[in-house]
């Protein structure tokens, strides 16, 4: 039998307790189906207090946005929205967004609009005195253009900028390097054509700070893009401009994977498989994006690094404290020196511990030529829990119903670790809630749940669909109150209908 490859969860409390109570949980599939989304609002202010708390330390002024995409929760946002105005924000990247966070309680002042932008989107967040983020002169023009017609005051923008290049490349010297390619902002070498148009609609826009966007977890890069923010923004003043703050936008990261060991051995494993060395870890030998080329293992695996040392409030305040490559000095001091704000757009990071997602053991059988591989059919699908689709990797929790049950599986497989196929409940191959091989300490039975931990940032319903009329799962809030779990459902979460949001 092979040695497990476990992938177990990183749990912190309160969650840790929330998953000691499979009787409670089992109650709550029982009356609300699976599968079944948890939230913990509280835990989603509390990360926010753990962003600001590097802000003090740095002694630093500006506002964490809530990155609103991550999650389409109300009683995340409504929670949010208790929080200090000035130290908590929302960003939203659509005209549906913007809504539900002006009817969460979030006022214009505190909303940041992101994303591609339709003039429905502009005239809205204009309306409300919300900052826009523009992209592309082009948005500019269509914002300016909506001011003046409805009239309007005048908006906050930020100018969002990507595609930097390394400080060799600008002083005319080594290998030129851009960050990863997007197609969102504007580049670096066509700011002033951006800033040309900004005094030009200096009646519609008011020039607050300038951003930027990178595709990269890459600190290197990161420190970079800060540093061409700063300079960028004294090219500003220097034309009579007065913009006051930096925005870097989110990807500060979250840990899912408990023990580095664990995520190095079955990373290890994967090329070993691709190699052929090893069985595949895999259905069909999916292979994440490595391949064989003869003998050598090529391409790039991907996944969302598992295991992460140091990831949300601990990796910006790692980011601002890097030297900067040109002026040499940290990030945080160049802030400070010129006086500017700096914003943060955390979603992901915002809701580490916030939440999981429990689905209920359908049908446990076995499956092959060899009759080797078990494959549990859960009350779900790929759309409803999508750590995988963002190349998260770990192991779901393994909730037992209680006692054995009859024909559920074999003496032999009913004790020791597992090797399981999780999937869906679609009438489609592709259905797969897990291309690996998942290793839980005993065979599942029916009626058992898996609870899937950290869903609560993009993985709980960024992909959610009612496919072939199945039911798309419910979202519940949740808090610890005294020994007992209080909940209700989330769109009956209001902070102030008792001290701690639920409902009395």
């Amino acid at each position: 039998m092979d040695t497990p490859l476990y992938l177990r969860p990183r749990v912190d409390p309160p969650l840790a307790g929330l998953l000691r109570d499979p009787p409670f949980l089992h109650s709550l599939v029982d009356a609300l189906g699976s599968p079944l989304n948890v939230l913990l609002p509280e835990t989603a202010a509390e990360n926010a207090a753990r962003f600001r708390a590097v802000y003090r330390h740095h002694h630093l002024a500006g506002r964490v946005y809530f990155a609103h995409k991550a999650n389409r929760s109300g009683a995340l946002l409504r929670r949010l929205a208790v929080e200090e105005p000035a130290a908590v924000g929302v960003d939203v990247a659509s005209l549906e967004e913007l809504r539900h966070a002006l009817g969460c309680g979030f006022t214009g002042d505190r909303v940041m609009c992101t994303g591609p932008k339709d003039p429905e989107f502009l005239w809205l967040a204009a309306r409300v005195g919300a900052t826009v983020n523009l992209d592309s002169p082009g948005e500019l023009e269509q914002l300016a253009a909506l001011v003046r017609k409805y009239g309007l005051g005048r908006v906050q923008v930020l100018a969002r900028l990507s595609g930097f290049e390394s400080a060799a490349a600008q002083e005319g010297a080594g290998t030129r390097m851009l960050s990863r390619r997007s197609r969102f902002g504007t580049p670096p070498r066509d700011t002033a054509a951006l800033l040309s148009a900004v005094e030009r609609h200096s009646d519609a826009v008011e020039l607050t700070g300038v951003a930027y966007h990178l595709d990269t977890t890459g600190l290197d890069e990161k420190v970079r893009a800060l540093e061409q923010c700063v300079l960028l923004l004294d090219e500003c003043r220097a034309r009579g401009l007065a913009p006051r703050a930096v925005d870097i936008g989110g990807g500060f990261g979250v840990g899912y994977v408990a023990d580095a060991g664990e995520w190095e051995r079955w990373t290890t494993a994967l090329s070993e498989a691709v190699l052929g060395s090893r069985p595949p870890l895999t259905w069909r030998g999916h292979t994440y994006g490595l391949r064989n080329e003869g003998g050598t293992v090529r391409g790039s695996a991907a996944l969302y690094p598992g295991h992460r040392p140091t990831a949300g409030p601990g990796y910006l305040d790692e980011l601002l404290s890097l030297p900067a490559p040109v002026l040499g000095r940290p990030s945080a001091t160049l802030l400070l020196e010129h006086l500017h704000d700096l914003h943060i757009e955390p979603g992901r990071s915002l809701l580490d511990q916030c939440g999981l997602t429990l689905a209920r053991v359908l049908e446990v059988r076995r499956t092959g030529e060899d009759g080797g591989d078990h494959l549990v059919r859960l009350g779900m699908n790929a759309g409803d829990m999508t750590l995988e689709e963002h190349g998260v990797l770990v192991d779901p929790v393994l909730l037992p119903r209680g006692g054995p049950e009859e024909g559920a599986a074999d003496a032999v497989d009913a004790v020791g670790a597992v090797g399981v196929f999780l999937v869906g409940n679609l009438c489609l191959e592709a259905d797969l809630i897990t291309r690996r091989r998942v290793h839980l300490p005993r065979l599942p039975r029916v009626g058992d749940l898996l609870a899937f931990v950290n869903t609560a940032g993009y993985a709980m319903d960024f992909h959610a669909h009612h496919a072939q009329r199945q039911p798309v799962a419910r979202t519940v809030a949740m808090e610890r109150e005294g020994g007992a779990w209080r909940w209700c459902l989330d769109e009956q979460y209001w902070p102030i209908t008792h001290p701690g949001g639920m409902p009395a």
